[in-house]
């Protein structure tokens, strides 16, 4: 009875603990049937003995062999296995049993309660021992389908983060893309912004060069007219020539070439002026006569903006602290700056005009004052001024108060960011319909100039 048990349960922890199925397809053919083939002889126990002249325990003991030869095939170290040292004690503990009382049953009576209890106790220590690597199996089972899950859960999230990464990459490069065609927008709207500012620029030295020139014609025909004055006196005979008047001749000559120079060197600074804005910035700073460039500039801004109205007018004027020294700044930047907030604040009175309040009279004032360590620039306008709400966003890129097609909204926001890479300050005072002031500092000694 204890061999049938044995060889039941043995056969079904073999194959359900170890995966026998898989490892040994053939043996575990035989070893599922082990147990059914036990049981029938364990049943025709007596028939069985009659008929084949062996007793059962013969075929028993060999079914037995079998199961442990099964389990010694699955077993991870079959020299230290408690389970295979406990069947081999359980099998030959019984096999002497039933030898003994099969040949000897003198002794065997003699010795039948020991052998009993050697019996039973191999058999208790078998199962117990059996149980202890069944639960050590089925642990490392559940310790296995963990780690299968866990691999299985890992290949997954491998998987995962890599469609994620390529997807990412590809994302990456889309906004790579993206990020370029948004620079080269950016350059082509700032671009389009140094043009007009340039568009302003240029109707205003159309006027402003003329005056020199002006100068130079009416200065050059006049020292023409000397000259030949000069020379018809110089082929008189000398008792009839007048030394006196020829000296006077040349020193007129002399003052009015001295003129005509001063007006042509007028001329070369108002053109250097406009090839320097118009050009893309070097970023190199400059030493620039602060006071000199903006009062070209106010005067540029103004008869700019007339140009293109000739019904408008205003008064403009120019309060510059002889105190002021020259600054170093990068020249086509800090022009841009300058160009673009007088340009808004001649806009401003000229939409104020359009109301025709009476007694109006529009002004753009440019002072400059010299402070411990900085230099203010103020631009001031009696303009229709800047409400609460937009003064907020005055200095945020594409913002604009202009109509549509009027402004692109860059002008400020550049200026501010030109003016904070020269380490210096930007200001708005404004109230509707009372003018706005923009203050500017800037550090005399300044900091690398760095603009994106």
């Amino acid at each position: 009875m204890l061999n049938f048990l044995i060889i039941l349960l043995g056969s079904i922890f073999i194959r359900r603990r170890f995966s026998f199925a898989q490892k040994f397809p053939k043996l575990n053919a035989y070893l599922k049937i082990s147990w059914i083939v036990a049981l029938a002889i364990f049943l025709l126990q007596t028939s069985f003995e009659n008929i084949t002249g062996f007793g059962v325990s013969t075929f028993g003991y060999l079914i037995l062999a079998f199961v442990f030869y099964c389990y010694w095939l699955v077993s991870q170290n079959p020299l230290r296995d408690p389970v295979l040292w406990a069947a081999v004690a359980y099998f030959l503990v019984s096999l002497v049993s039933d030898i003994s009382e099969a040949s000897a049953p003198d002794l065997y009576e003699t010795y039948d309660t020991y052998l009993s209890i050697g019996v039973f106790a191999s058999f208790v220590s078998l199962m117990a021992f059996g149980i202890g690597v069944s639960n050590q199996q089925k642990a490392l089972k559940k310790e296995q389908e963990k780690n299968e899950t866990i691999s299985k859960k890992k290949d997954e999230l491998e998987k995962l983060v890599s469609e994620r990464t390529i997807e990412i990459l590809e994302q990456k490069e889309s906004l790579v893309i993206a990020l370029n065609d948004l620079k080269a927008t950016q350059s082509q709207l700032i671009q389009s912004e140094k043009l007009a500012s340039l568009g302003e620029l240029t109707a205003g030295i159309a006027h402003e060069i003329q005056n020199p020139l002006n100068f130079v014609n009416n200065f050059s025909e006049l020292t023409k007219e000397l000259a030949e004055e000069l020379e018809e006196e110089s082929v008189k005979s000398d008792d009839k020539r007048d030394i006196a008047l020829e000296k006077e001749l040349l020193q007129d000559i002399k003052d009015n070439l001295s003129k005509i120079y001063h007006h042509g060197n007028r001329a070369s600074s108002i053109v250097k002026s406009m090839l320097e804005h118009s050009r893309s910035s070097s970023g190199i700073k400059e030493m620039v006569e602060l006071n000199k460039i903006c009062d070209e500039y106010i005067r540029l801004s103004y008869h700019g903006l007339r140009a293109k109205d000739k019904s408008f007018n205003s008064d403009f004027k120019t309060i510059l602290d002889p105190k002021v020294e020259n600054l170093e700044v990068v020249p086509q930047d800090f022009g841009r700056v300058l160009l673009n907030i007088l340009n808004n604040a001649f806009h401003a009175v000229k939409s104020m005009t359009k109301n025709n309040i009476e007694g109006y009279k529009p002004i753009v004032t440019i002072a400059t004052e010299k402070l411990k360590d900085k230099i203010k620039i103020t631009i001031k306008d009696n303009g229709i001024g800047i409400s609460e709400e937009n003064k907020l966003k005055i200095f945020q890129p594409f913002f604009t108060t202009k109509p549509s097609g009027e402004g692109t909204g860059l002008g400020l926001s550049l200026s501010h960011d030109i003016i904070i890479a020269h380490g210096g300050e930007i200001e708005l005072k404004s109230k509707p319909n009372e003018g706005s002031e923009f203050i500017l500092t800037l550090p005399i000694t300044l900091e690398p100039i760095k603009l994106n």
